[in-house]
């Protein structure tokens, strides 16, 4: 397994939708232990192929308090949506920045698994929230983007005062 490098907002390579995963290889498989060793190591709880730069609609997420919960998602497809939540999210892709953002209450999923298994689940509450989360980056979109325009404004004026104080 490695680390990968996660891409930081707003950087344009994460605007590129993912394409589905026509093989279930050990590629594949590589990939999603990697991708699961990166969120770990990044302290997440979900991760996105296209956040390391790989535009397959591939997912890990790990809820668990533990990091005993890891589940795979690929090609996930959303079937069903009901209710509203707002919740706090954060982003490995956008360090350091939380908001409140709406989504669904609970979700119905179905994918596939590393090992090619169609699965279907019913989420709600936080795994909801970042399934839902995750599936945004797959089709190119940035938590902060569902943020009001004058938000997305600080956030990115925050990102780039950051970014000077590093260099």
């Amino acid at each position: 397994m490695a680390l990968l490098d996660i891409i930081h907002y707003p950087d344009p390579r994460l605007h590129i939708p993912a394409a589905k995963v026509e093989c279930i290889d050990d590629a594949t498989r590589k990939l999603v232990a990697d991708m699961a060793e990166t969120m770990y190591a990044a302290e997440g709880i979900g991760l996105a192929a296209t956040q390391v730069n790989v535009h397959q609609q591939v997912l890990v997420i790990d809820v668990s308090s533990d990091r005993s919960g890891l589940r795979v998602f690929i090609n996930p497809e959303i079937l069903r949506c009901e209710g509203a939540s707002v919740n706090q999210e954060g982003c490995l892709s956008v360090p350091g920045i939380y908001d409140n953002v709406e989504r669904a209450e609970s979700v119905t999923v179905t994918a596939l698994d590393e090992k090619g298994s169609r699965f279907t689940l019913n989420a709600s509450g936080l795994l909801a929230t970042c399934i839902q989360h995750e599936m945004d980056h797959l089709q190119g979109k940035v938590f902060v983007e569902r943020l009001s325009e004058l938000k997305q404004n600080r956030i990115r004026a925050k990102l780039k005062k950051r970014q000077r104080k590093a260099a």
